[in-house]
Parts: C-alpha cells; sequence; structure tokens
C-alpha cells in the first residue's frame, strides 16, 4: 500500500499551496483525459458520451445549447467572422495591453484616416488608462476581432458592437468590462473588441471555450441578419459566383472537402431545384478550376479526386495574396519602384533560404490578434524580402531605416545540447557540474555554467528535471524532447538581427563603430547588388572612407586605404565616453569606463541603443556604467544583476538556486 502512495502521491518543493508546474497535471484534467479517452473507445452511452470534451466548461454553455435546440441556422444568414485570442497577464502584461490598445487606436485607421477611437457600452469616448488601471491584477484578457460579412452596408459599427456584447452579457450570465475600437483601413471594415478577464463580483471570468468558438459568431449573425435582413437568394448567388476563381479556401472548398467520400467528390447528381441547381454549378466550376491548379483530378465521368493538400496550399495561395498587396503598398510609401520578379517572401523553412542583408522601408502587423509583425527589406541581392517575425520580437530594434540581417533560427539541437546528453550517458543518466569537469578537465567554469543555464531554459520547458543537491535528470528521450521543443518555439522560425540602428546617411558622419566601418574592416564584405540599397551602401562606404581619413582615423596611400589600429574599439568607447558623460548630466551619477575582467553589479535600469550597438544601463547608488546589453536583461529590470566582463562582451549571472551559485 505504501509503495501505491508513494506512486501516487510525489512531495513538490515550493511555496505553500503553490502549484508550479503541476497546474496541468490536475484531478480535473487527468479526468477529461481520461473520458476523453473512454469516450473514443465506445465507453458510455448515446453520441454525447463520445463528443464529451472540456469545451463546454464555462460561463456560455447552457445559452449556446438552447440556441441551437431552438432554431436551424441556415444559409440566408448573414456570416461574421470572429478572431478570438485569450492573453495571460503575466508580468509585464499590462505594458503588453498598453501596447496594444495604442496599436488599435494608431493613426489612419478610422473612416476619415485619423486615429481610432475607443468606446464602450455607454460612452463613445472611453478612458483607456482607466480601463488598463481596472485591469491591472486580472490574470487575462480577452480580445477580438469582430469582421462582419456586409460590414460595409452597416452605417456605424458601433451599435452592432454594443448590441454584440449585450447579448454576450444575457448569455453569460455577467456584466461585461470592455472597450472596443472601430477599424475602416482594409476592405474589411471590422472591429478591435478588448475584453477584462473578470466578471462582475471580480472573480476570474471563464467562458466555454465552445461558446467562444460558435456561440458569440452564432449571435453575431444573428444580429447582423435581423439588422440588414437575411440573405437573399441573388446575394447568395453572387457571392459562390465570385467564389470560383478565387485564390483563396472559400465557402465551395469547404462544401466540396464535406461532400467529399475518400477524397472522392461525386459531382454527377441533376438537382431538381434551381437554387441547387445553382449551387451545384458553381461546384463542378470551382472543381475544373482546382483541376487547372494542380489540386483535383477528374477520375471519371463527373467523379473528382481532391488533393490532399488543398485546405492547407489554398490558405497559404490566400496568404500569398495578401502579402502582395501589403509588399505593393509598402513599396509606393516609400517610394520604390520594384517589378514582381523582384518581390520575395522570405521562407526560412526553405533549405536554400539564403541570409538576407539590407534596410528596412516599411514595417507594420501582419496578424492583429497575435501582434504578429513583419518587415520589408531592401536587401543587398537587389531584391524586396517582406519577412514575417515572431510576436516577441522588440519592434523598437527595427526603426524604419535600419540595417538588419535575416536567416533562419536555429532549430533542433544545440552544441551545449548534445555535450549534457554525453555526460548524462556516463553518467547513469545525471548531468552534474562535477560529471562535466571530469568529461573535459579543460572546460573552465564559465563554460559549465553556461551549460548550467541552458538546463535552467529546459527545466522551464519540462524537459528536464533538476534536484535540490544541484544535480539534474536527464531523460532518456532527450533528444527527441529537445528537437520537438524547437520545432514548437520555432513558429516564426526566421531570425532578424539588428546590424545597425542609424540609417545609411547617418552612419557616414557617426562617431561610433558603425555597421559601415565593419563592412570596411571585414575580409569578405556583404555582395552587394542592384540599383538601390546595394548602390547606396556603395556610395556611403566611399562617404565614410573619407570621413574616417578626415579625423585622422585613416589615411590613403593610393588606390589603398590603411585604418588606425583597433579602430572599431576606439570608436566604441569613444562612443560610449560621450553617451555616458550625457547620461550622466541627465542623472547626477558618475559614468564609470567598464574594463575587461570587471566584475559588473548594479541594477539595471534601461538599454540605449547607439552607433555601435545596444548597450545596458546598469547603475550603483553613486555612479553607473555601460555594457552590452543581452535579451535576457530585460526580464531584470529594476533589479540586480551580476556579469563579468571578456573583451567587448559579457557573462551574465542572474537569477538563483537553492544550492550553489546563481545562475540563469
Amino acid at each position: 500500500m505504501a509503495d501505491d502512495i508513494d506512486d501516487i502521491f510525489k512531495p513538490k518543493l515550493g511555496r505553500i499551496r503553490s502549484l508550479g508546474g503541476a497546474r496541468t497535471k490536475g484531478y480535473l484534467n487527468r479526468v477529461l483525459r481520461q473520458v476523453s479517452k473512454a469516450g473514443k473507445s465506445g465507453f458510455g452511452t448515446g453520441a454525447a458520451s463520445r463528443r464529451y470534451s472540456g469545451y463546454r466548461i464555462g460561463r456560455g454553455n447552457d445559452a449556446l445549447r438552447h440556441r441551437r435546440a431552438g432554431h436551424r441556422f441556415g444559409p440566408s444568414y448573414r456570416r461574421v467572422v470572429i478572431k478570438t485570442r485569450i492573453v495571460k497577464l503575466r508580468s509585464g502584461g499590462i505594458d503588453a495591453a498598453r501596447a496594444h490598445l495604442r496599436y488599435i487606436q494608431r493613426d489612419g485607421v478610422s473612416k476619415e484616416h485619423e486615429p481610432g477611437r475607443l468606446y464602450d457600452a455607454a460612452h463613445d469616448e472611453a478612458d483607456g488608462k482607466a480601463f488598463l488601471d481596472r485591469s491591472d491584477g486580472d490574470r487575462h484578457q480577452f480580445r477580438f476581432i469582430v469582421s462582419p460579412e456586409d460590414a460595409t452596408e452597416l452605417a456605424n459599427l458601433k451599435p452592432f458592437v454594443r448590441d454584440l456584447m449585450g447579448a454576450m452579457e444575457k448569455d453569460l450570465g455577467t456584466r461585461l468590462d470592455w472597450v472596443a475600437v472601430d477599424h475602416f483601413n482594409t476592405e474589411h471594415p471590422h472591429t478591435h473588441i478588448v475584453l477584462r478577464g473578470k466578471d462582475e463580483l471580480g472573480k476570474d471570468l471563464v467562458i466555454a471555450r465552445d461558446y467562444i468558438a460558435n456561440g458569440m459568431r452564432r449571435r453575431a449573425s444573428e444580429l447582423l441578419t435581423l439588422e440588414l435582413g437575411p440573405q437573399t437568394v441573388r446575394e447568395l448567388g453572387q457571392k459562390l459566383a465570385r467564389q470560383v476563381e478565387q485564390d483563396r479556401f472559400t465557402d465551395l472548398d469547404r462544401a466540396l472537402v464535406r461532400d467529399a467520400v475518400d477524397g472522392i467528390v461525386d459531382a454527377r447528381a441533376n438537382p431538381q431545384h434551381a437554387d441547387e441547381r445553382f449551387r451545384h454549378a458553381m461546384k463542378v466550376g470551382r472543381l475544373r478550376v482546382l483541376a487547372w491548379r494542380g489540386l483535383a483530378e477528374e477520375t471519371g465521368p463527373g467523379r473528382w479526386r481532391l488533393s490532399p493538400n488543398l485546405e492547407e496550399t489554398l490558405r497559404r495561395s490566400g496568404e500569398r495574396g495578401d502579402i502582395i498587396k501589403t509588399l505593393h503598398r509598402g513599396l509606393r510609401q516609400a517610394g520604390l519602384d520594384a517589378g514582381a520578379s523582384e518581390f520575395s517572401i522570405y521562407d526560412p523553412a526553405d533549405p536554400r533560404a539564403p541570409t538576407v542583408t539590407g534596410r528596412i522601408i516599411d514595417r507594420g502587423r501582419h496578424d492583429e490578434l497575435n501582434d504578429g509583425h513583419y518587415v520589408m527589406i531592401d536587401a543587398a541581392d537587389g531584391r524586396v524580402h517582406y519577412v514575417a517575425l515572431d510576436p516577441r520580437q522588440e519592434m523598437e530594434d527595427l526603426p524604419l531605416g535600419a540595417v538588419v540581417e535575416v536567416g533562419p533560427a536555429a532549430t533542433g539541437m544545440k552544441p551545449s545540447d548534445r555535450t549534457i546528453a554525453e555526460i548524462a550517458r556516463r553518467n547513469d543518466g545525471l548531468y552534474t557540474t562535477d560529471a562535466h569537469h571530469t568529461v573535459d578537465p579543460r572546460a573552465s567554469d564559465d563554460f559549465v555554467q553556461a551549460h548550467v543555464r541552458r538546463l535552467e531554459a529546459l527545466r522551464r520547458a519540462n524537459v528536464v528535471r533538476r534536484f535540490p543537491d544541484g544535480s539534474w535528470e536527464i531523460p532518456e528521450n532527450f533528444e527527441g524532447r529537445v528537437e520537438a521543443l524547437a520545432k514548437k518555439q520555432a513558429r516564426y522560425p526566421s531570425r532578424i538581427t539588428t546590424l545597425s540602428f542609424l540609417s545609411l546617411e547617418a552612419q557616414v558622419g557617426a562617431d561610433g563603430a558603425t555597421w559601415l566601418d565593419r563592412q570596411l574592416l571585414a575580409k569578405e564584405p556583404s555582395a552587394l547588388r542592384g540599383e538601390r540599397f546595394g548602390a547606396e551602401v556603395a556610395q556611403a562606404l566611399r562617404r565614410r572612407q573619407e570621413h574616417l581619413i578626415e579625423q585622422g582615423l585613416a589615411e590613403s596611400n593610393g588606390q589603398r586605404v590603411r585604418y588606425q589600429r583597433n579602430l572599431l574599439r576606439f570608436l566604441r568607447r569613444r562612443e560610449l565616453a560621450a553617451a555616458g558623460e550625457k547620461l550622466a548630466k541627465e542623472t547626477g551619477l558618475a559614468f564609470v569606463e567598464s574594463q575587461d575582467g570587471d566584475r559588473i553589479d548594479g541594477v539595471y535600469r534601461q538599454p540605449v541603443r547607439l552607433a555601435s550597438g545596444k548597450f545596458a544601463v546598469i547603475e550603483k547608488s553613486k555612479e553607473f556604467t555601460l555594457v552590452p546589453w543581452r535579451p535576457i536583461l530585460e526580464r531584470q529590470r529594476g533589479k540586480m544583476v551580476s556579469g563579468l566582463m571578456r573583451g567587448d562582451s559579457i557573462s551574465w549571472t542572474i537569477g538563483r538556486q537553492r544550492n550553489g551559485p546563481s545562475v540563469s
């Protein structure tokens, strides 16, 4: 019996009542998993037991079930597309919510091409700051994009949105605290709604996923149909006729996929009703278009085999069409001329995808719901590249005109992962710092601690487990789990690096070590082609050379130019001294220059972007210093950090563990 208890109950070190990573293994989730498995295997009676899932847990499930039973949801109802995202407001979540409100109120989104206006249930001018103050401390937040298919026929979206949110309050049984902004800057007018994750009693608002997926859409469709009237046969026919030639996944395609049996669509039917004959003719017309595009094949008279990649291919094609429109708009705004052969949608999954260097000519959001950004790069290869970025990307590091480098993100096993796996194989599945030194006696303490930091990151992803004595349990399928984690994290698998925050023109006369300087000193500088960025870089390099010669940092000897020894280090130190003097006047603290081998201890205050790169302000009681910035510092803003200067870089030691030195 004791053995059974040990198998069930596992003690977890930590604060009292802290669930930690065990939240996903709670009793409710285990029950739902087992019920789901039982439903698949035929356990229980009736279809309901086989369909049961956690999608119906939360507010709104009863209202949705009653509405489904009350009447049939037919094709005459007007469609409303609703996209939903639930955002967890962890540490810094309010800052992200504030940035989202700024974005949806940005300039040019209203009918008059002015900034968007925030409104709520009772006011046409809502107070965004007050909404954020009320949201401070909320566990989560709902974000919706509501796009009525016939929004252009509505004189004003506000009454429709208010009616929708009022209907949701009835369905969910609570008052809702929300703000919204209407956007008219696309061909489909839509509304961004931000809803607090609290009900009227101050408890966490949990909405059934089934209601979010279906209930909101049904409610919105009913309201839109009530406002504009049911769709007429003529309207339905016109919409279907437009879909026949469209290069995206349409309602006709959805109907064909539903009609298919083992991938085969039987189109030999001869409907009797006129409406059915028209819809049948549209389906046959769509099948012929799909066949021309290689997505369908007629295997016999009236019998068609659909491609298994039909939906994925058409969705990607639709996205590509939207991207091409964005490219044309960005080129017009930048005043550049480029033919279709000079466009490129950067695909890091393509094994032939090159590393691209160029300047940012446009940027924006390709995914408004998830805050996903894009940049357009006028590159040294003579082409204009569209690059989708990770939503976590810090866009302040990518100003217009900045010189950047884009390449495929590193995926799969890292060298440190292979070292960890090898040490664990030699040490009965455990990694320890002593075992690392035994396997590799030449490894320095800093090198070993870098592997410990990697293990900390993998522990947070539930790949490895740390014991109180400082040892690490490495699972037998460690390599597979690391590979799976890398694929999961690589939703946006491109890597973008800012080579210079300054434009080419600003770099010519800059005091710091610029990207132009690194190109002048490089043994293999970037290859330059084309009449736009490539030609401008060549001209800027000549002007930068002349500037350095005028300052006595280089000398011309016929066809050759000799540069001062350690030029980059000299320029960087000169710029840091000037930036430190400026900050000293603003803060009243003394600036201290960091040297190789210095121990850096202090509070991380803020980043500073200079011509030489991005630096961190590390502050003590009476002085501060500037050191190279790294992304890990942003989680420690306003906190004590410690690191060791090594040349022009720094090795940070952040966080703490129960035994041993502090690491991260």
